[in-house]
């Protein structure tokens, strides 16, 4: 039976020569539309797509697609691309280490580069005292570790998540999820022994005494307490002042255990290495994957050392998690982090924040609230269909942006990004805001 064949092609132009957005067809153009029809003949419909961007090539803040249109990624890969797209340092350590050793199981050897990568992880989470780390290959697997971490060390079986929490799509990880229903259903019996709380506010921890641990279950039966420091997926959710302070002081009351999940929020995207230090609050598990190997596949959970050393052998592991080759790149990036990229992010993010307040004073029925901290910035608006409609918008005009929550945008661009750069996707997503707000709507 005769098969369709994906349009992919190479592209000859080297993106250091263009500008940035360049738009050479209308958006999306025709190998991408024909290349969504094929994807949607062979992949899972469960991929919720965005938009219909059919990505073949990257460098620093560009994106090119099939058509050759290149577009400014203000996305990341959804966090991921910290060091931009094919940061030379990044690409010539994964070329280094490809030609060496591509893989052999740490779970079961002792992996040289594997050690290494812990330790450079360890020295630059943000807790004091001896640190020991295990390394995976997704946020959700490490939330997973996590979770069985905390239960195999404190004898306790329940852990607390927050509403608005996204922790992953694995089973125990989408338990612990409350940011979309659609995440849990058709999916029961999910993982026992979860229950959520309400997240963000400081009135917010009386939850804790006067419902949770009075009505619910015992404070001495609780694990660990799990939540992003920033709320990412459910909608870039930054909590209040003391929050996070009072928080580590109940869990520290009850003997409970605070696992950060710094997934999206961690290696330097806030304008400082890990969310929670905009705080000072040390957690006692960290867990980070995303910006951690610049678009390699890695995640680690860090903790305390008498945590993790009350693991038994055996009791976890992994064949793939801490690949020689994401190895690399992660040591290659946390050098660029500590070389100049998180200071990039909290100043970028400052000049953010100034051209985004400005737009929310242009459209103030449209643009309902601006938050975030450093190149974690959110975008609420009046209702969703206006949130998907500005999304598609900025597509349209070479701008890569996300929704997030209800009727967010997010705005998580790679580290790199410049003050040019940066005020060039402001200006693109004022245009598509005024685009919507005049109602002067287009569809793919």
């Amino acid at each position: 039976m005769a098969q369709t064949v994906s349009p992919i092609e190479p592209r000859v132009r080297d993106l250091r020569d263009r500008p940035v957005p360049d738009l050479v067809t209308a958006i999306p153009g025709p190998k991408a539309r024909a290349h969504v029809a094929f994807d949607q003949t062979w992949t899972s419909p469960s991929l919720p797509r965005a938009y219909p961007l059919t990505p073949v090539r990257g460098y620093g803040m560009a994106i090119e697609d099939l058509d050759g249109n290149v577009f400014l990624d203000f996305a990341a890969g959804i966090a991921v691309n910290s060091t931009g797209h094919a940061h030379p340092r990044v690409v010539a350590a994964i070329k280094e280490q490809a030609a060496e050793l591509l893989h052999y199981s740490a779970s079961d050897f002792f992996l040289p580069i594997y050690a290494e990568t812990a330790k450079a992880i360890a020295e630059i989470a943000p807790m004091r005292g001896k640190l020991r780390t295990y390394l995976g290959n997704s946020g959700t697997e490490v939330v997973e570790t996590a979770m069985k971490l905390a239960r195999h060390h404190t004898g306790r079986p329940y852990i607390v998540g927050f509403l608005g929490g996204f922790h992953g799509r694995t089973y125990g990880a989408v338990s612990l999820t409350a940011s979309k229903a659609k995440y849990h259903a058709r999916f029961d019996p999910l993982l026992p022994g979860i229950y959520h709380a309400p997240f963000g506010k400081v009135s917010d921890l009386a939850y804790f005494d006067e419902v949770l641990f009075e009505r619910l279950i015992p404070a001495d039966e609780v694990a660990a307490i799990i939540l992003e420091p920033i709320q990412g997926e459910g909608g870039y959710v930054v909590p209040e002042d003391g929050f996070l302070e009072g928080l580590r002081e109940l869990c520290d009351r009850h003997g409970i255990l605070l696992i950060a999940d710094e997934i999206q929020s961690g290696t330097g995207r806030t304008g400082k290495m890990w969310a929670i230090e905009h705080w000072g609050v040390e957690p006692d598990i960290l867990l980070t994957a995303k910006g951690l190997a610049s678009g390699m596949p890695l995640a680690a959970m860090v903790a305390r050392a008498e945590i993790m050393e009350s693991w038994s052998i055996g009791a976890h592991g992994s064949t793939y998690g801490g690949n020689p080759v994401a190895c690399a790149a992660a040591l290659a990036t946390i050098e660029l982090l500590q070389g100049g990229l998180v200071e990039n992010a909290r100043v970028r993010g400052d000049q953010a924040l100034a051209g985004l307040a400005e737009l929310r004073a242009k459209h103030p029925r449209l643009v309902t609230d601006i938050r975030g901290k450093g190149l974690m910035l959110g975008v609420e608006f009046d209702s969703p269909e206006h949130a998907e409609e500005v999304q598609f918008a900025a597509f349209e005009r070479g701008l890569l942006v996300l929704e997030c929550g209800k009727q967010t945008v997010r705005m998580c661009p790679p580290l790199i990004v410049t003050a040019d750069e940066m005020a060039t996707g402001l200006r693109l997503f004022g245009e598509a805001v005024a685009e919507v707000a005049g109602d002067r709507r287009r569809r793919p």
